[in-house]
């Protein structure tokens, strides 16, 4: 039996395709490829088409179905690809009766319905996950949908409004996931500070962060996805003062450094929230570090605006930086906008990243002559608590923790030490 996937954009989606896996298993499919799509930029919509026509011509007997965020907003446009014989939609591609219905002479090519009109996230329980960081580190879902509407983002159109798992389900999860050995967990949704609202009694993601690290002892590591720094809740300050086992890296939905530019997006934060954020943390954890997603060239971003993005690196001292080059997408406020040409929108991503990539190897600098706990990812490999990857001269069980001692930085990576 051979089920394979290939999955674009963000960890929910990793995430996904792991259920998608099991219940693809369960129906006992066979000769099936999953293309688990993405819709955040026009780019990553022509990637998946593109990578489906040349995946039909390299295995002509597959059956390819087509799922994931392009595939809710647009199941008209991979419908008819000749190449693709089902498409589900975001919710849909959950339902294990989907997959077990999947039978080309009986049933419809596309199963899309309204994802607006879903008001649960279901927990998916996920034994295991594919991959390079199998039995290391896994994702676990605990929120899906938006209730903001950025006017650059066509996310919450795909993935229907705000929902959260309940703390049990949550719980139940990772009790399972570290039952089978997994030492890191990391809890993922698309506004995952937004967790609990929309639950009974409202818990925070604070509180569900203490639950889990209170109910289940034997979880080594949690981490958190991306978070939205104007949600963070006091109980979940606590923990990251507190809480030893909720590790140090925080990746932040800044998006920009102008105050202008991140009122024409719709954001509800100021260039300040993000710095007094990082601010706030470093004074709990001094060892933290800081990632975020910034958008070059966002409609009438002039050259100045631009550089407050550029100074915000510095000035909240981010280290590790998801840059997206802006992309209109059609239905979106900001595709109304005046747009910037397309050559200054790959300039400035390219500033941006580069300044990134400058701020990461200061870090990593920094850390030389430190003594760093690393969880072991493959042979040779393992990352900090900072999510920093090392490599090491030994051979060591991945999901195994070991004691180093940071000697160098090279290329992207610490070099560490083992028997310092």
């Amino acid at each position: 039996m051979t089920i394979e996937i290939f999955t674009f954009g963000c960890r929910l989606n990793a995430y996904e395709s792991e259920a998608i896996r099991a219940r693809a298993a369960e129906a006992r499919l066979d000769n099936v490829i999953v293309f688990n799509t993405c819709a955040v930029t026009a780019e990553a919509v022509r990637q998946s088409r593109q990578a489906i026509r040349r995946t039909r011509r390299e295995h002509p007997e597959a059956r390819i179905i087509v799922t994931g965020c392009a595939a809710q907003l647009e199941p008209k446009t991979y419908a008819e690809m000749p190449e693709v014989d089902l498409v589900l939609g975001n919710s849909e591609k959950l339902v294990a009766q989907n997959y077990s219905a999947f039978d080309l002479e009986r049933t419809e090519r596309v199963r899309v319905d309204d994802i607006m009109s879903v008001r649960e996230t279901a927990s998916q329980m996920v034994d295991c996950f594919e991959g390079p960081t199998r039995g290391v580190r896994a994702f676990v879902q605990v929120q899906n949908g938006c209730d903001h509407r950025c006017t650059f983002c066509i996310i919450p159109y795909a993935r229907g409004n705000s929902r959260s798992v309940p703390m049990g389900a949550v719980v139940a999860q990772a009790k399972r996931l570290t039952e089978t050995g997994t030492p890191e967990i990391v809890l993922t949704g698309v506004d995952l500070t937004a967790y609990g609202a929309d639950l009974p009694g409202a818990p925070t993601l604070g509180q569900l962060v203490r639950k889990i690290l209170k109910l289940v002892p034997g979880l080594k590591r949690l981490r958190l996805s991306s978070l939205d720094t104007i949600e963070v809740d006091d109980e979940l300050m606590r923990a990251i003062a507190e809480e030893e086992r909720l590790m140090p890296h925080f990746h932040l939905s800044a998006q920009s450094g102008d105050d202008l530019i991140l009122k024409r997006m719709k954001r509800r934060h100021a260039r300040k929230d993000t710095i007094a954020f990082c601010e706030q943390v470093r004074r709990l954890r001094p060892n933290a570090a800081f990632g975020a997603d910034l958008i070059a060239g966002f409609p009438t971003e002039t050259e100045s605006m631009f550089q407050q993005s550029m100074n915000l690196i510095d000035d909240a001292g981010l280290t590790n930086l998801h840059v997206f080059p802006f992309s209109a997408r059609t239905g979106t406020p900001a595709a109304r906008m005046p747009q910037l040409h397309r050559s200054h929108i790959k300039e400035r991503a390219a500033r941006l990243r580069a300044k990134g990539d400058a701020a990461t190897k200061r870090r990593h600098m920094s850390l030389i002559g430190s003594l760093q706990t690393l969880l072991v990812e493959h042979r040779g490999m393992g990352r900090s608590e900072c999510f920093a990857p090392a490599v090491f001269d030994a051979a060591h069980a991945a999901g195994s923790f070991v004691r180093a001692r940071i000697v160098a930085a090279s290329g992207g990576e610490l070099v560490a030490d083992l028997a310092s």
